[in-house]
């Protein structure tokens, strides 16, 4: 059975400070005992935030073109600029909506830029290496706990064939980020083929049910996920351009 269990009473995060330790306090102070195998979903934002990823907007000089697509659109120049900045391509940029390719290799609206949920004037920025990340508040935590963990770092992405936004897996460390059923049969006996479960995404996904966009809950533990996968990272996620049927 799969629990999704909040982790209240995180401060507001600033540059510097060191998630998991804050982490580690809140669920000594609430008793919450850690076991092996749980998963800590942490949202990006703070992440981004406790690494300094944080634009001020005061010191950021628009492009040409960044000026005057925001002028076109009603947008800040300022925060398009950074959108431009953070793409290593821009896939399209119609109707006020512009979808591109970060450095990383997501593909995803405005390079992640994000000016909700933080100070005046100031726009938040996804962290340089998810993935690494992630590996390193699994070492901390794990030292802290003394049970193997799993972390996914998480943000909300839109998705090209359906409505609505769900989280999505941006780092992984310590568990499976895909679960490969191609070549095993199914209930039936048929062969499967092309069965490949985004696993981190669904675990991302469920924990957001917890974490809310207005709810402050930016730490959540998913227990009881259980597979034989071998770990994997974010950029198992990712799809190459040759595969991908909106760059083709």
């Amino acid at each position: 059975m799969i629990q999704i269990i909040p982790v209240p009473g995180l401060p507001e995060i600033q540059p510097g400070d060191d998630i998991a330790s804050l982490i580690t306090k809140c669920l000594h102070d609430q008793t919450c005992t850690i076991i092996h195998g749980d998963i800590f979903v942490i949202a990006q934002k703070i992440v981004s935030k406790a690494e300094g990823r944080i634009a001020d907007l005061h010191e950021v000089i628009p492009s040409r073109r960044a000026t005057e697509w925001a002028a076109d659109w009603n947008k800040d120049p300022r925060i398009i600029e950074l959108v431009l900045r953070e793409s290593k391509s821009i896939l399209r940029m119609e109707r006020g909506i512009i979808i591109s390719e970060t450095q990383h290799g997501f593909v995803c609206a405005n390079a992640g830029v994000d000016a909700s949920n933080t100070a005046e004037n100031a726009a938040v920025l996804l962290p340089e290496d998810p993935d690494e990340s992630a590996r390193a508040l699994q070492l901390k935590l794990q030292e802290s706990f003394a049970v193997p963990l799993g972390i996914i770092i998480s943000d909300t992405f839109g998705r090209a064939w359906r409505e609505g936004l769900v989280n999505v897996a941006l780092g992984v460390s310590g568990l499976p980020a895909l679960i490969d059923y191609r070549g095993q049969r199914d209930g039936e006996g048929k062969l499967l083929n092309a069965t490949v479960i985004a696993c981190a995404d669904e675990l991302a996904s469920a924990a957001e049910l917890v974490m809310g966009k207005a709810d402050r809950v930016p730490v959540v533990i998913v227990r009881g996920f259980r597979s034989d996968a071998p770990p994997g990272n974010a950029h198992d996620l990712i799809r190459p351009a040759e595969r991908d049927l909106f760059r083709s």
